[in-house]
């Protein structure tokens, strides 16, 4: 194999590891780290939590960790030596002290020769310092390896470091005539079990979740992730008239007049995803305001036959737009 080849190879593991952290290191990145040496992987790492250690440090730590349980010969001069090894990682290693010391300082420290990497980090406090400091110590660096996949991976993460916002994502349900809701105000279920299991499942992948004063008023949601195991969101409401008492502790209740302004505090807020789950008027305002990135729909086989219409689905590319039947 040639060496683009074998780059190509090790850098979808750092991907597929870095998968794990999904919900659980916002608003940090998913980043995955694969250590090789003579053609041998000799350890792996992945960012597991918010504050915890980064991927190129668990990487190396696991090394470390096996290597000195070894006896004998083993224990003094290692078969596969960190030292003169490549590390792989998706994201541009940190060069700044945040929950944890700089990554960079430890790949230079421990005598790895050569790392490659799929993204340069957008955040100010590292923006191409990572890699800088890397070459200044003598370590050979290839960027841009799978590129398009890492930022596909890490799409919320580019989209609040670029846009300055969180990631949106409109979801809603409707049935198979294109209603949300029947005529009247009485109860009613759309989504099927197996759809609402999925539903939560998406919730604890997301760091937020949105609703309208409305939807808060009519339906009282919790907007939690109680049907699977994972992070819980944090439940916004948005009350643009300001009508809303007693709104309990976990929510964050924002009074803001436009969306403009939503964006800015939920920016400010460091909160990088949100789930708009409102009702049809909040979902128009999002659509209108061409605030999206993915919509999601689950779509029921009832049929209500009159009632609340579903928005009409907007202008979006393809694997942006997930239908759930």
């Amino acid at each position: 194999m040639i060496q683009e080849e074998i780059d190509i190879m090790y850098m979808r593991r750092c991907l597929q590891l870095a998968t794990n952290g999904l919900g659980r290191v916002r608003p940090n990145p998913l980043v995955g780290c694969v250590i090789v040496k003579d053609g041998k992987i000799i350890s792996e790492g992945y960012h597991q939590e918010y504050g915890h250690n980064h991927a190129e440090r668990n990487a190396i730590l696991n090394y470390v960790f096996r290597n000195s349980n070894c006896e004998g010969d083993d224990a003094s001069a290692s078969k596969f030596n960190i030292q003169n090894s490549t590390l792989y990682v998706n994201l541009e290693p940190c060069s700044h002290y945040g929950k944890t010391p700089p990554c960079a300082d430890l790949i230079i420290e421990k005598g790895i020769k050569r790392v490659v990497c799929c993204n340069d980090d957008p955040n100010p406090l590292v923006a191409g310092n990572g890699f800088r400091k890397l070459e200044e110590a003598g370590i050979e660096v290839t960027r841009h390896i799978l590129e398009e996949e890492g930022r596909e991976l890490n799409r919320r993460f580019f989209t609040f470091m670029e846009k300055r916002r969180p990631y949106i994502i409109l979801k809603w349900a409707q049935t198979a005539d294109g209603f949300m809701a029947p005529e009247g105000d009485g109860c009613y279920w759309i989504s099927s079990r197996r759809q609402n299991l999925l539903n939560h499942r998406w919730r604890t992948e997301e760091a937020a979740i949105l609703v309208g004063s409305q939807t808060y008023i009519k339906d009282k949601p919790q907007l939690t992730a109680r049907l699977f195991y994972g992070n819980q969101p944090q439940p916004i409401v948005l009350d643009r008239s300001d009508r809303l008492r007693d709104i309990p502790d976990r929510w964050l209740h924002l009074d803001c007049h436009n969306l403009s302004e939503v964006m800015t505090v939920l920016f400010e807020k460091k909160i990088q995803s949100v789930i708009v789950e409102g009702g049809r008027r909040i979902l128009d305002a999002f659509i209108k305001e061409g605030l999206y990135d993915e919509i999601r729909i689950l779509r029921s086989p009832r049929e209500f036959g009159t009632g609340l219409q579903a928005p009409p689905i907007p202008d979006i590319s393809e694997e942006r737009l997930v239908i759930v039947d």
